[in-house]
């Protein structure tokens, strides 16, 4: 039969144990709690200060030229050899725009600034890829029958340029990794990083060799 001292002592050693696991515990709490403020820290605060913002050089309406001209491929067309012409250059420009075309500010500098001094327009583009990366727009839309909204959504809407973003280390525009520093993503179009690529080409059963992407 235990004594009231054996008993004590039975009962103190119980919550000298319990005391010694949730001390084991502490760091262990500590560790996840720290680990999940650097994680937000590095998903949510560091995106702010690893990228930085430029404008474009004229805000331009997609929407209207869409309207007037019929589609994409009146400003953004194959050659004749196959090869895609891209950005549009000022000769394409001057075909509608010789003289201004109404009052607004962006018009007379698109006149002023570019159209009579013969200077191109130094755009910036949200698409641009490495110098390693070859990209056929060809092989896409012509041979894939892809529309111009999977891979650069429906900018054919936008009535104004949207801000470029790009990354202060490396110089290319935030649209190439995307938005979301997790690679969560709503649309195709969200980012054009390799995943994206490989992704799509493994789905449509196109080779993922090297040589195809990589010069």
């Amino acid at each position: 039969m235990s004594t009231p001292n054996e008993k004590d002592q039975v009962t103190a050693g119980g919550e000298q144990e319990r005391v010694s696991n949730w001390r084991f515990l502490i760091p262990v709490i500590a560790f996840g709690v720290s680990f999940v403020i650097f994680l937000g820290i590095g998903w949510i605060a560091f995106p702010k200060f690893l990228y930085s913002e430029k404008e474009q050089p004229l805000d331009f309406n997609h929407q209207l030229h869409v309207d007037e001209m019929g589609d994409c491929e009146a400003c953004h067309y194959f050659r004749d050899d196959g090869s895609y012409a891209g950005i549009p250059t000022i000769d394409n420009c001057i075909m509608c725009h010789e003289f201004p075309m109404g009052e607004d500010p962006e018009e007379l500098k698109l006149v002023d600034e570019y159209i009579t001094p013969g200077k191109e327009i130094p755009w910036l583009v949200y698409s641009r890829q490495p110098d390693c990366v070859f990209f056929s727009h060809a092989a896409h839309v012509r041979m894939a029958g892809m529309d111009c909204m999977t891979c650069h959504g429906s900018i054919g809407e936008s009535e104004h340029s949207k801000p470029y973003q790009y990354n202060i280390l490396t110089g290319y525009s935030r649209d190439i990794w995307g938005h979301s520093i997790a690679g969560f993503k709503k649309n195709p179009w969200d980012s054009m990083k390799m995943d994206d690529c490989a992704e799509c080409h493994e789905e449509n059963g196109v080779s993922q060799g090297c040589f195809v992407c990589h010069k």
